[in-house]
């Protein structure tokens, strides 16, 4: 069910999401800021940093990806709730979420805490992803990090493009090549709950 919010702050007492999936390089990091830009009292959170910590104190898995690491995934959820709770204000959350089992966990948890969500997924296809990952300054001042992230993101492509496959009913989803930032953020706020 989804509530009534102005302005990015919520008027209804129950916190809402907004969680931008889709590959890497998909325009997720871009979408975020064209929103919080229009909706200025809403914050943005994003999940890399919780991987970041973890990354400097736990052992990495053997795939190197942080969200393999289940407390990644545990401290995500109540890191956005606690935020939800605390703040009361429209969360705006861009990263990937590919492996479908993550994002269940991710999500069921959030919902106990009692917040609503808008999932939305950019759809970009594979050589479109291939060419903004070759586009983009991934690290700066870091050419070996740079090369590492780059590296990343083209192995992970196609699963990207796969994962448009299994996601949950209710996802938003939008060709994150067919349209400009504003013309997305104008499609998600359109989703977003009426305002008073």
């Amino acid at each position: 069910m989804l509530r009534l919010y102005r302005r990015g702050i919520n008027t209804a007492g129950v916190a809402m999401i907004v969680w931008i999936n889709g590959p890497f390089g998909g325009g997720k990091t871009t979408l975020a800021e064209e929103l919080h830009r229009r909706l200025p009292q809403a914050m943005p959170f994003d999940p890399e940093y919780v991987g970041y910590i973890l990354r400097r104190w736990v052992p990495l898995p053997d795939s190197g990806d942080f969200q393999d690491i289940p407390l990644w995934r545990k401290m995500v959820a109540e890191f956005a709730a606690g935020l939800s709770a605390e703040y009361g204000r429209t969360l705006i959350v861009p990263m990937t979420l590919v492996n479908p089992r993550y994002r269940e966990e991710i999500f069921d948890l959030i919902g106990k805490a009692g917040d609503e969500m808008l999932h939305v997924f950019l759809d970009v296809p594979a050589d479109e992803l291939r060419r903004r990952i070759d586009a983009q300054i991934l690290v700066d001042d870091n050419p070996v990090q740079d090369a590492e992230a780059r590296a990343f993101r083209h192995r992970n492509v196609e699963r990207g493009v796969r994962a448009r496959d299994e996601l949950p009913a209710g996802t938003l989803i939008l060709r994150g090549d067919q349209h400009t930032p504003a013309e997305l953020a104008d499609l998600v706020l359109r989703a977003l709950p009426a305002q008073e």
